[in-house]
């Protein structure tokens, strides 16, 4: 097991890092049919998930630390907060400096507009890893081998219909996200990166 690993299991735990590996194994699939760099992206998956190690005051206490502005739907749904704190995470305390990367475990939770190819990557592989099995999970799995943008799109499709039937808050980032790709798509644009 590498340092990084070492490091996971220590701070997230095994069954948080076997979530991470898997993660990594299908951003390494999808990166090589979609040409992107695996490197960064074993990173990423790797890391992806580097913040959700913390109970929630330890949550909000660090996430202050780092000068992580909490809106209010943050505020209501803790499970957000992971993402841009291990994009933190992973700059200070595992060294990462690639951007993209950091964007990558950034945005993995909500999406962004303009999403980079390795920020998709990362986004759909976390939402498809073979641990996961909920309804509609199957189509974006089988979507991911095929066409990346219309997996993430229908990811997000699937995640806000979930969130609206479950009464949760929607992160204003997967609303922007969504309507980005789906503009990308009616103009037949829809571009890697």
């Amino acid at each position: 097991m590498g340092n990084v690993e070492e490091l996971l299991l220590r701070d997230i735990g095994q069954k948080r890092l076997d979530h991470s590996l898997r993660v990594a194994d299908i951003a390494k699939e999808l990166g090589s049919i979609y040409g992107a760099n695996l490197e960064k992206i074993n990173i990423a998956a790797l890391l992806h998930d580097c913040g959700k190690y913390l109970d929630k005051y330890n949550l909000l206490k660090i996430a202050n630390e780092f000068g992580i502005i909490l809106d209010e739907i943050m505020m209501k749904n803790l499970e957000l907060i992971h993402a841009p704190l291990g994009s933190k995470i992973a700059k200070t305390k595992y060294g990462v400096t690639d951007v993209d990367v950091l964007n990558a475990i950034k945005y993995h939770t909500t999406g962004r507009e303009n999403m980079s190819l390795l920020e998709k990557i990362i986004f759909i592989s976390d939402y498809i890893e073979p641990g996961r099995s909920f309804p509609g999970v199957e189509e974006v799995r089988k979507l991911a081998y095929i066409d990346i943008n219309k997996s993430v799109l229908t990811a997000m499709d699937n995640t806000l219909k979930f969130l609206i039937d479950t009464n949760k808050l929607i992160s204003i980032e997967t609303v922007k996200a969504r309507n980005f790709m789906k503009i990308q798509e009616m103009k037949g644009a829809w571009e890697l990166q």
